[in-house]
């Protein structure tokens, strides 16, 4: 194994396509900033020393990285090669590889990141890329490639002669380099080309000049390469995650009725046989046991927690819940940091009233227990195992067990009151 595995993330660009006060790179994809997405697919490649290269509204992203990357400046956007000659300081004295990523390509699987330096490392290869077969390359660079198959070089869009426009391979912009290697070869880049740019691409060709082996990997999956410039992509690819999630769920066995209307995010986990109705939220994080019924109309927040057999109906709310197994909520109910026990009923239109303005507090549901229509639950407050609460009521007082709780004004009639 190689002595160092850095990343170099391209965070610097300014994205004016989308329209928007903020930098491109932090608005949000299914939940999370694009940089942060990007970053995130490094470590989960197994990636620990990660630099990011920052520019415009270089403040927005790194308080959305955090403390987690190192930070290289680029002031003047002079292109790809002159964005990783930044992050050079960073590089010098170590020995193995580095991925080179655009902050603005979200949805990149880690294992093909784990493919390209597999490939790199297997077969020492001092520059591996991650290329792409476009039936339409338009706007992309070129994989030149020699009779034996060997990359000889890549030449961008505007670079390319006619007969090099016909070329389908293409450089997704994704990259494996020996480390030493690299920083030599960046000393020699020059800007000798239509838009005047340092392009990392022509490291490739040093090397090759060199003697030095190149090497690829073509990608499995086309849309894991696409980079978000403008809203349009932007929904594009959280389509792309949304069906991508929704898959991976279905094969381990839960229904999904309408994949279209149904939004997993990340790192949810679901029982198996667990079926989810359509025009559902799941939000990241949340654990859904087996034999589940959710929806449609529903709305899991982050921090719950459903063991097996959970009924969530229609248009109902929950959000750091832990709900027991067997346990009912039919319908039209807010369910909000809350513990609820095994085999309860919820009925419609119940609340936990947990917010008093200035605190978040917490209701306790025991075992068993029944709570009728209308139902408000005032939290701090403990309802006991078997305990059944009165349609109507408003509880402000822990409820013992096995008891009946009634909270509500005894009625009064006023006769003949409507014929004044």
């Amino acid at each position: 194994m190689e002595n160092n595995i850095m990343a170099i993330v391209m965070a610097a660009g300014k994205g004016t396509r989308m329209k928007s006060k903020k930098s491109k790179l932090v608005q949000k994809i299914y939940g999370k900033e694009i940089v942060k997405r990007a970053v995130e697919n490094a470590e989960k490649a197994g990636v620990k020393d990660i630099v990011a290269v920052v520019g415009y509204m270089k403040e927005e992203v790194m308080a959305v990285l955090g403390k987690e990357v190192k930070y290289a400046y680029q002031e003047e956007m002079l292109g790809t090669g002159h964005a990783v000659m930044q992050a050079r300081e960073f590089l010098k004295g170590k020995k193995g590889k580095v991925l080179v990523l655009n902050g603005d390509v979200p949805i990149l699987r880690p294992e093909t990141l784990n493919k390209l330096l597999e490939k790199s490392i297997e077969n020492k290869e001092y520059a591996t890329l991650l290329t792409a077969i476009y039936d339409n390359p338009t706007g992309y660079g070129r994989i030149v490639r020699d009779e034996g198959g060997n990359i000889e070089a890549i030449v961008e869009e505007k670079d390319t002669t006619p007969e090099q426009k016909e070329i389908k391979e293409i450089n997704a912009g994704i990259y494996c380099f020996d480390i030493e290697e690299l920083l030599l070869a960046l000393d020699k880049i020059k800007p000798n080309n239509a838009q005047g740019e340092y392009y990392l691409t022509d490291v490739i060709q040093i090397m090759n000049e060199k003697g030095l082996k190149t090497g690829a990997v073509i990608v499995e999956d086309n849309t894991e390469i696409l980079g978000i410039n403008d809203r349009i992509q932007l929904e594009m690819l959280t389509k792309v995650l949304q069906m991508r999630i929704n898959t991976e769920h279905m094969k381990n066995g839960v229904t999904i009725e309408d994949v279209n209307t149904t939004y997993i995010y990340d790192d949810v986990k679901i029982g198996m046989d667990t079926v989810i109705h359509p025009n559902t939220t799941i939000k990241s994080g949340v654990q859904i046991g087996e034999d589940c019924e959710i929806g449609p109309n529903a709305y899991i927040r982050e921090g719950c927690k459903l063991a097996n057999k959970v009924k969530i109906g229609s248009f109902v709310e929950i959000k750091k819940a832990i709900i027991g197994e067997g346990t009912k909520v039919p319908h039209l109910s807010y369910m909000g940091d809350c513990e609820i026990g095994e085999k309860c009923n919820i009925g419609c239109g119940t609340i936990t009233c947990n917010y008093d303005g200035l605190h978040k507090s917490k209701t306790i549901i025991g075992n068993h227990s029944f709570v009728g229509s209308n139902v408000n639950l005032v939290a701090p407050v403990t309802l006991g195992d078997e305990t059944f609460v009165a349609a109507g009521s408003t509880i402000t007082d822990d409820v013992p067990a096995y008891a009946l709780a009634i909270a509500r004004q005894r009625q009064t009639n006023k006769e003949d009151w409507n014929k004044k």
